[in-house]
């Protein structure tokens, strides 16, 4: 297993706990965007697998998740937990001059990292989405006429099919099981707006995952933002039966495996350092 270490630096809006994965000689830097609610330590599993195809991990727990500083979940503007994204990726470029960036991200992480590649974009060799909130979200549209938020513990069981995750979530004191601060659902709302906006992420590889069965983040909804964003060259694979998280779905190898050879396929054909 990849050892792991945490460090530490002033993010925009307070102090911001970020972990990095490494073991050997890289051949390339994977940066993981985490969901809404969650936190880094959740994809440790995802970070082996990346480390032994030749990646040093890395990534942050963002503004009000996680062991960072900030009030449990508020976001008030993306474009802040995008520049802390940009601290960190910044940070490992200059730890690993020449490497290949590869960002992967994840539901809300994937609105974030697309974001991110609107804006810089030549720091990136290739962009991953899995299950991003993108286009539209059911649950940004149902809460935003509200004066108060609900507060309605998540479904676990539409996270994946595999109980062990459910349980595992429900148990974790890092992730966030209170309700939606109203302020983060203007913030995703004009977030969305404002990717949608933006457009096409040009000539970037981009791979897009989504469990067809997802209920959390729909892929029909997602479907309108893929369309917003699509470049030059966009890679999709939608997986039968799957829910939300399909890294850690029944099927997670599978999924995986699409992943690594994906970066594979990018790498041979198009390795570049970024700019």
């Amino acid at each position: 297993m990849a050892t792991s270490r945490e460090w530490e630096f002033a993010g925009t809006r307070g102090a911001v706990t970020a972990r990095i994965w490494a073991d050997g000689e890289p051949r390339y830097v994977a940066v993981l965007v985490h969901g809404y609610g969650e936190h880094l330590g959740r994809y440790g599993h995802v970070a082996d697998v990346l480390v032994r195809h030749g990646a040093v991990v890395c990534g942050p727990d963002h503004a009000g998740h996680g062991r960072s500083a900030g009030e449990r979940v508020l976001v008030e503007d993306f474009e802040d937990v995008v520049a802390d994204l940009r601290t960190v990726v910044d940070a490992a470029r200059g730890d690993h001059p020449g490497l290949p960036v590869v960002m992967i991200g994840h539901s809300m992480g994937g609105l974030i990292a697309t974001r991110y590649a609107q804006l810089h974009g030549g720091a990136l060799a290739a962009l991953v989405l899995s299950g991003p909130v993108l286009g539209r979200w059911h649950v940004v549209e149902e809460l935003l006429p509200l004066g108060t938020m609900p507060d309605e513990p998540i479904d676990t069981s539409t996270l994946s099919r595999d109980p062990a995750v459910g349980r595992a979530y429900t148990g974790d004191p890092l992730i966030w099981h209170g309700p939606f601060k109203k302020p983060t659902v203007r913030a995703l709302d004009a977030a969305l707006r404002r990717v949608d906006e933006h457009g096409s992420l040009g000539p970037l590889p981009t791979f897009y995952v989504h469990g067809e069965a997802d209920e959390l983040v729909r892929p029909r909804d997602t479907r309108v933002g893929i369309e917003a964003i699509r470049g030059d060259d966009l890679t999709e694979r939608l997986y039968p039966g799957a829910r939300h998280e399909v890294f850690n779905e029944t099927n997670r190898d599978e999924v995986l495996s699409d992943v690594t050879a994906f970066i594979d396929r990018v790498l041979a054909a198009a390795p570049r350092s970024g700019t």
